[in-house]
């Protein structure tokens, strides 16, 4: 498939800057500790790590949240934190940014989830994780979806970012999905893999290739594997659309038409895939409630990843790289 033109992308980038998404999942801080490795500690055969620098990123749901309004779109932010200085620290940075974070409801009984990342030399050394993979039940699941609800006559599309934290439970999905269909609303889910038949009739789903292949038992491995996989997918989930990420082999479009696509990776550089998918689902969906095609969201999305693994650690595409990756490609192909 040809390159959009430049004044396609631009008029969905701009429709993007007037869209409005609300976005429900696993909420997460990414925090960053930045050394150098110089020395083997004499007490165990790991490497010391002498740090100079922390900082610390919206993650998980968060970051999808991010992502949209890097484009300038309007987002709610719904998911679940805990009483503790990290969901207070979560929600602030996210307010700053522009998100809507009245959707986030505490549960004193759970901590808010931290990734800790040390990276030395531009290399991740080790990761730690500060969590509560239990789903949210009882008064505090009941607020979720109230929340959800409340926000959809608000919204242009709902994405649920599920990292399987506890919760994008069953019994939520299967109040959510149809209420937002019911609404008209577009509906997408970036997946974890053991909650796959929960996603049924939804609008679209992006399982990288190793979720897709596990979730139907088969490892994609070719071509033919890759189809058999996709199509199966679609039909047991009734999606409209499934966009299947395969890393360094682009992306892949089936829809429920019979349609497929394939988009080879436009990335030149590889630094950190960290949050490459939470981009992915973002935009992709941004592009639709921008008016894009399947095909064109898909190579929105595809951009889109191609500038965020560019950096260390979750990032987020701007309008204006989207543009100028999309003329960079036209000037290739020309």
């Amino acid at each position: 498939m040809s390159t959009m033109s430049p004044e396609r992308i631009r008029e969905i980038v701009d429709g993007i800057a007037a869209a409005s998404v609300m976005v429900i999942g696993d909420v997460m801080l990414d925090r960053y500790v930045w050394g150098l490795v110089s020395r083997i500690s004499p007490e165990a055969p790991v490497p010391v790590v002498d740090v100079h620098d922390e900082t610390s990123r919206l993650g998980g749901a968060a970051n999808v949240a991010t992502n949209a309004a890097s484009l300038g779109a309007r987002c709610r932010l719904v998911g679940v934190v805990g009483e503790d200085e990290v969901g207070r620290d979560l929600a602030d940075r996210a307010g700053r940014m522009g998100v809507a974070v009245g959707g986030l409801v505490i549960d004193p009984g759970r901590p808010t989830t931290v990734k800790t990342r040390v990276i030395a030399h531009d290399q991740q050394v080790v990761r730690t994780d500060k969590e509560f993979r239990g789903e949210v039940e009882g008064a505090v699941r009941e607020a979720l979806l109230s929340s959800a609800i409340d926000g959809l006559s608000d919204c242009d599309a709902v994405i649920v970012s599920d990292y399987g934290k506890g919760v994008m439970n069953r019994d939520l999905l299967e109040r959510l999905i149809p209420a937002t269909r019911n609404s008209g609303k577009i509906i997408s889910v970036d997946p974890q893999e053991t909650h796959f038949r929960n996603y049924k009739r939804v609008s679209l789903i992006t399982p990288n290739q190793f979720e897709a292949g596990g979730a139907m038992g088969r490892r994609i491995d070719d071509e033919k594997s890759l189809l058999e996989v996709g199509w199966d997918i679609m039909k047991l989930l009734e999606n409209d659309a499934l966009l299947i990420t395969r890393g360094p082999d682009g992306m892949s479009l089936f829809e429920k038409d019979g349609s497929f696509s394939h988009f080879p990776t436009v990335a030149r550089k590889v630094y950190d895939v960290t949050g490459a998918g939470d981009t992915v689902i973002c935009v992709f969906t941004l592009a639709l409630c921008a008016g894009a095609t399947m095909a064109e969201a898909a190579q929105v999305a595809n951009h889109a990843a191609g500038i965020v693994i560019r950096e260390i650690g979750t990032a987020s595409a701007r309008p204006d790289q989207l543009i100028d990756s999309f003329e960079a490609e036209v000037g290739r192909e020309a």
